[in-house]
């Protein structure tokens, strides 16, 4: 299944992907955001938990301190880009699907 849209453009920005896209459109993805999508299953599992009580003190390790911000990205043939961030966590396969919805999302959010 080829995607609707096609991506002209990825670049790092900071703290965010910009997405420039066939249609015209652009995007602006916090890493955060997309690290928190991830879409592999042990993610998947991980949000369909119910929420845990977390400590009222808790000590972080050094991976949480920091911004989440990605150390490779890489096409996975011509329908997504497999990411892999500064916190280790690298199976998450980001189809050009899901990015358009996770930026559509964000448009909305940012009206």
């Amino acid at each position: 299944m080829t995607p609707t849209f096609t991506p002209r453009a990825l670049k790092n920005e900071g703290d965010s992907l910009v997405i420039e896209w066939s249609d015209g459109a652009t995007h602006r993805l916090p890493w955060r955001t997309l690290r928190a999508a991830c879409p592999c299953a042990s993610c998947r599992v991980e949000r369909a938990k119910p929420p845990q009580i977390k400590p009222l003190f808790s000590i972080l390790k050094p991976a949480e301190a920091q911004p989440i911000a990605p150390a490779s990205m890489k096409p996975v043939g011509n329908y997504a880009y497999g990411i892999a961030f500064n916190d280790g966590h690298s199976s998450g396969i980001y189809s050009l699907d899901l990015l358009r919805e996770l930026g559509e999302q964000a448009a909305r959010a940012n009206r």
